[in-house]
């Protein structure tokens, strides 16, 4: 009893040792050394480690440690690129953050293919973006609809000074409209706004207007026998008008031939159906939708873009009429070949850290210096090629095929292979099945 009484004492005082209070008050290096000492069992060497991953100009490094909180070091992704995309008869080199190495594989192989075929087309069907003010109103719903109107026209002149040089660039508030939402909860409405704004994602622009309509409608309650009761004011991640129709299309001839012998008949049948698959069986729909998104969110991130947000607005909208579903549609009629999307995609190429990240100009700089709406076909277009990527392998080879192959490489480094092992390796599995286990086999014969 003893002995269990001091182990369970001993426990909450480890317990304690790993609570901290004042954390973000720390210097980064006494971040460091507080968390290297509590929960790495070689803390030097675990403090070596992060060091390592400084990056070399100490101005650079100020920059990155500034862009989140409590930052220890830099976490590293590869900064690769996929070239030959062809899109509205432009040809880009795309890059891509990512640790996957067979989506930038696939990405690439399908830009390749569809250079030769017409290449991607894409266009922008709008770009206007939601906010919401959420709130409860004790009164009479009608009495707040009739002076609406007025309260809506004092919200625009009351967000004047947020406005005006958004206004200048072409943007600003679209709409604003009053919701009933009592249906929900009583008294609950909503005030619902549409904007524009022109290059930059607007998140800040949005939000700062939405708080001044809330202190505009709370000014009105005041003067009301009745109260207001502001619940939040938010942006929506959820924009079906800020909309790219993606697609690419062919002959179904001149699609080719594929391994096997399959027939470009015989693939476009097959890829179809999968399609089709993939928009009745939510199972399906979710991994399907996901090769969607393994190239969008890299160019996402490497231009410093906000993937979660497109990923939480791409679920959203796949879901829209009750069931998850494929967002990439297909259809083989009158002897063609046709991939599409419409997505919504809310980006931008001004604001945030698209300037501020040194590798996200860099990455923008590649592409050209786009503007919004191009960088939105630029990263859909990227999105189907690597969704068309996915499905190719699927009906034809098997998606085992590819990736294992492309895993090969990550395999050897794990097994600590030299430059001559990987290389006789590589060789080795070039007709084989790959698997870790058997890599690790094969090196171990030639090793002796």
């Amino acid at each position: 009893m003893t002995t269990s009484t001091s182990s369970d004492s001993q426990r909450t005082i480890r317990m304690a040792q790993k609570r901290i209070s004042g954390f973000s008050k720390l210097s980064k290096e006494e971040k460091l050394a507080w968390v290297t000492e509590h929960f790495f069992e070689d803390s030097a060497a675990a403090e070596n480690l992060i060091k390592s991953f400084y990056h070399r100009d100490d101005a650079a490094q100020k920059m990155l440690d500034g862009i989140s909180e409590n930052t220890l070091t830099n976490y590293f992704l590869p900064y690769s690129v996929a070239p030959n995309f062809v899109i509205n008869d432009k040809t880009y080199t795309v890059p891509m953050a990512i640790e996957e190495s067979s989506v930038v594989a696939a990405a690439a192989s399908a830009a390749k293919f569809w250079s030769t075929r017409g290449g991607f087309q894409a266009e922008v069907l709008g770009t206007v973006k939601v906010g919401q003010v959420h709130f409860l109103w004790s009164g009479d719903g009608t009495v707040l609809k009739a002076a609406f109107e007025s309260v809506k026209q004092q919200m625009l002149v009351d967000t004047d000074h947020i406005t005006k040089r958004m206004c200048e660039r072409g943007g600003g508030i679209l709409s604003i409209e009053l919701l009933d939402k009592s249906e929900i909860e009583a008294g609950y409405f909503q005030i619902h706004a549409r904007f524009e704004t022109c290059d930059s994602m607007g998140a800040n622009f949005i939000n700062s207007n939405l708080e001044a309509f809330a202190e505009t409608l709370s000014n009105w309650g005041e003067k009301q026998p009745d109260e207001i009761e502001i619940i939040m004011s938010i942006l929506s991640n959820l924009t079906p008008e800020c909309l790219v129709r993606a697609s690419v299309s062919c002959p179904v001839e001149h699609l080719g031939s594929f391994e096997g012998g399959m027939s470009a008949e015989h693939f476009a049948r097959r890829f179809e159906l999968a399609l089709r698959i993939a928009k009745e069986d939510p199972y399906r729909a979710t991994t399907h939708n996901k090769g969607f998104f393994n190239g969008l969110d890299a160019v996402c991130i490497a231009t410093a873009n906000d993937f979660r947000a497109l990923e939480a607005c791409g679920h959203a909208y796949a879901a829209r009429d009750g069931q998850y579903r494929s967002l990439t549609h297909c259809k083989v009629e009158d002897g063609a070949f046709t991939f599409w999307i419409d997505f919504p995609i809310a980006i931008g190429t001004v604001g945030g850290l698209t300037k501020v990240h040194p590798l996200a100009s860099k990455s923008l700089e590649m592409l050209g210096n786009p503007s919004a709406q191009e960088l939105m076909c630029i990263m859909t277009c990227v999105g189907l090629a690597q969704n068309f990527g996915a499905v190719k392998s699927l009906v034809t080879t098997g998606i085992q095929h590819g990736h294992m192959k492309m895993h090969l490489a990550n395999i050897l480094l794990q097994l600590s292979a030299t430059e001559q092992e990987s290389k006789q390796t590589m060789e080795h599995f070039a007709d084989r099945v790959v698997s870790h286990s058997g890599v690790r086999e094969y090196l171990e014969t030639l090793r002796g």
